[in-house]
């Protein structure tokens, strides 16, 4: 597979570089080339819209094309969300059978035109469709409607290409999740989780599913990216005002943006009185949360997930969310001892 995460081709794993999801064309070809060469049999490749729109997969058919949602993202480069959605439905033009959210109304309408002689899929919750929680149960360690929906995407994947239903039931009920994604990080007195949100969607859906965890009082600590899409930072500071008690407002790749900046246009965003604080410092932040919290908090920190640098002006330093949160609980622990 390659994914934002990392590379795994023939058993051995890679990192896929600096904030990448989908590599150059010649590393996809490159990549290929060796998981055949190692007698591997599938690929499962994360194709973003850049990946599309800048020709690193051209050249690869799809067996499957699986397109989960498409929501508010990379309008810095698309300019308009119509040229989005029509970059990322390019995809199931790739695709010998196209796999498609049913629920996600507007997705599926605008998708249609690219279905004709395609094997459709149709997953879903609410609507009628091909793979749902009735017609595929499953039980999974995943939290959130949304990885449900991920969970079903995953089964209308594997029933296209001939995996059995029992095979994917048993997987999916031992799959304890990826680096980056509501990895839990602690659970008592208080819980800590990093996840990868960095669109207003994703942060609506990983919030919501942080409140429903919350016994208590849920901190949020987040930013956004510099020299991307900076119509989504209001909303990004809706969505997470919404639900959460504290806000800590942060950098997150800020590059050469002003952090000050980004973070009043994310406050601007602001709906209800919530407490927030600024650190322009991601350590200082993320040491500040694990700090203030309390037995049966939650601490959630988005926009890095899995990373392993944060670009700061024109340098990428090495970065772990992670690792940040671990030492500030050890030094807590020292200091309470």
């Amino acid at each position: 597979m390659i994914s934002s995460v990392h590379a795994v081709i023939g058993g051995k794993s890679y990192d896929t570089g600096f904030h990448v999801t989908t590599p150059s064309a010649f590393w996809v070809q490159k990549y290929l080339r060796e998981a055949i060469n190692n007698g591997d049999t599938h690929m499962v490749l994360e194709v973003t819209s850049h990946g599309l729109a800048q020709h690193r997969v051209t050249g690869v058919r799809f067996a499957v094309g699986v397109i989960t949602n498409v929501t508010h993202e990379h309008l810095d480069w698309h300019k308009t969300f119509a040229s989005y959605l029509k970059t990322k439905l390019s995809l199931l033009t790739r695709s010998n059978t196209a796999v498609i959210n049913r629920d996600e109304a507007e997705l599926y309408n605008r998708a249609i035109p690219y279905l004709r002689r395609k094997k459709l899929i149709t997953y879903g919750i609410r609507r009628e469709a091909n793979v749902t929680p009735k017609t595929f149960p499953f039980k999974t360690l995943l939290p959130g409607e949304f990885n449900r929906y991920n969970c079903l995407a995953a089964i209308a994947a594997a029933s296209a290409l001939g995996i059995s239903h029992k095979t994917a039931q048993t997987a999916l009920a031992h799959f304890g999740g990826v680096v980056g994604r509501m990895e839990v990080i602690q659970k008592i007195p208080f819980s800590v989780i990093v996840d990868f949100a960095h669109t207003p969607n994703a942060l609506d859906r990983a919030l919501k599913t942080a409140r429903v965890l919350t016994k208590k009082r849920l901190i949020h600590v987040f930013g956004s990216a510099g020299l991307r899409d900076r119509t989504k930072r209001p909303l990004m500071g809706k969505f997470s005002s919404r639900y959460a008690d504290i806000i800590v407002l942060t950098e997150e790749d800020y590059r050469t943006e002003n952090v000050e900046t980004i973070m009043d246009q994310i406050a601007a965003g602001f709906v209800g009185n919530r407490l927030v604080y600024r650190f322009p410092n991601r350590g200082d932040a993320i040491a500040f949360a694990v700090r203030e919290a309390k037995a049966d908090d939650l601490v959630i920190i988005t926009g890095k997930g899995h990373e392993k640098s944060l670009c700061r002006g024109k340098t990428e330093y090495p970065w772990s969310d992670q690792e940040v949160v671990r030492n500030t609980l050890k030094e807590t622990k020292t200091d309470h001892a």
